[in-house]
């Protein structure tokens, strides 16, 4: 059976949904090819079941500490229940997944499910970019297209000689689907998904060890924020060990448990768990999907693209994880709407990597935009900058939690914010604020401006905005 559209689509997650819809509401015939389940890692593997888990571990925590606020709750009838944990995590994803596919429904965009690989020129299209589907019950389909959408996301990437076997050694994909609770757990990796999954398991009371290549945790974030995350965590009891080399020959697996011995400064360290979790970053999925038979170049294990999201072939575009730019979802979403609006003839404006916050759901949480102090020295910029801790924010005293601050960098000469970093309550959703200052060219003053309701956590961004003059007031 063969099936010609506008535009394939080849990948069903926050990328490649968000294409279809795009492209439908601008009148196009789409299509989209979906192996797993339409949501792809984000929706069932990473973003909303590991955000649901964290969640459920606050809650613990909250009710484990409700003596603070003035609540008596008998310590034996505190129960961890991880089962019914898993289930609402599950039930959080199939209501999503619901709704999406309610979504596809509504703007009538189909669905193939089955493996999908890019063919090159045939007898259906002169050009290269048309889908040799193959479905589920082993029969194959064609979808002949104009113009071809990779979304194939992005896969664990793999230790060697620490290879996953999902039980003592687990990716991230597989630590979503543990049935129980491990009594100690050894995470390799002190990136994003690391320090999330220390958080998370340190608040359902596992042991947990956070061990990390670099100087420090979250190489990315500023400098300040890393340090904070970083006491903030061996507060909870988290160990963490930073500028460490592993040696994957000392490694060695029991029915009780994993050791592995790592070279630190103060030397050689054996450490032992009941499982280890590595979360080492993500590959992009280029093999397997027939990029052999195009012109598509690869560099680095990822397609690179121009500003429009087209690759080296200029009918076949490349969005999300795959293209090498920034591993989020709504970054990856955004870039979907310009390859598709492009294909449109509208004028997009290119992503620029800058603007897109970044958020990391641990406890506290951190978000940031922009450039860490680090960036904008490198870039040469004179900087002035405004720091404003929770402690001195009533919202935080009120929900007790008063750990953490919100700094923010703008240069000098300009006024421009060039960076927004917060670690502290509320900081995911905060950081949309600083987002539209920045999209908006606003100068911290002009940003200080806007009346924000007392008591509330916005207020700290408020006040950071003021603090970079001199001017705050609460602190």
């Amino acid at each position: 059976m063969t099936i010609e559209v506008d535009i394939a689509i080849l990948g069903g997650g926050p990328a490649g949904y968000t294409a279809a819809i795009r492209a439908a509401q601008l009148g196009k015939r789409v299509v989209v090819v979906e192996m797993g389940r339409l949501g792809g890692t984000c929706l069932h593997q990473g973003c909303i079941p590991s955000k649901s888990l964290l969640r459920s571990a606050e809650v613990y925590q909250t009710v484990r500490q409700a003596e603070r606020y003035g609540i008596h709750v008998s310590a034996d009838r505190i129960e961890l229940d991880y089962t019914r944990v898993s289930a609402r995590k599950q039930e959080t994803v199939d209501q999503l997944h619901r709704g999406l596919q309610s979504l596809m429904r509504k703007h009538e965009i189909p669905i193939i499910q089955g493996k999908g690989r890019v063919i090159g020129p045939s007898i259906f299209s002169p050009r290269s970019g048309s889908l040799a589907v193959e479905l589920e019950d082993g029969e194959m389909e064609t979808v002949v297209s104009k113009h071809l959408i990779l979304a194939t996301g992005s896969k664990p990437r793999r230790l060697k000689g620490l290879e996953p076997d999902g039980h003592k050694v687990m990716s991230s994909d597989d630590a979503i689907v543990m049935k129980e609770l491990p009594r100690s757990l050894l995470i390799i990796g002190g990136g994003v998904i690391g320090v999330e999954w220390a958080s998370m398991m340190s608040d359902f009371g596992v042991d947990v060890t956070l061990i990390e290549a670099a100087s420090r945790l979250l190489p990315g974030e500023d400098a300040e924020v890393s340090a904070e995350a970083d006491k903030l965590l061996q507060r909870r009891g988290v160990r963490v060990l930073t500028g460490i080399t592993i040696d994957l020959s000392t490694f060695k697996t029991t029915e009780e448990q994993v050791s592995i011995q790592v070279d630190t400064e103060a030397g050689r360290v054996q450490l032992e768990a009941e499982r280890v979790l590595v979360s080492v970053g993500r590959d992009a999925r280029v093999q397997g999907i027939g990029l052999e038979n195009t012109d598509v170049r690869t560099e680095g294990g990822v397609i690179p693209v121009n500003s429009m999201m087209q690759t080296s072939e200029p009918h076949i575009y490349a969005v999300g994880d795959v293209n090498g730019g920034l591993q989020l979802a709504h970054a990856a979403a955004h870039e979907a709407i310009i390859a598709v609006e492009h294909i449109c003839g509208l004028a997009p404006q290119p992503l620029e990597a800058h603007r897109v916050p970044r958020a990391i759901y641990s406890r506290p949480e951190i978000a940031s935009i922009g450039y860490t102090e680090y960036e904008v020295a490198k870039r040469g910029y004179e900087i002035k900058t405004g720091k404003i801790p929770f402690a001195a924010i009533g919202k935080a005293w009120v929900r007790g939690e008063t750990e953490g601050f919100v700094k923010v960098i703008a240069d000098r000469a300009t006024g421009d914010i060039l960076g927004v970093h917060i670690i502290g309550p509320g900081a995911t959703d905060m950081i949309s604020e600083a987002a539209l200052a920045q999209l908006l060219n606003a100068t911290p003053w002009e940003a200080s401006q806007a009346i924000r309701p007392h008591p509330s956590l916005s207020e700290a961004l408020g006040e950071a905005m003021l603090a970079v003059d001199g001017h705050a007031l609460a602190y």
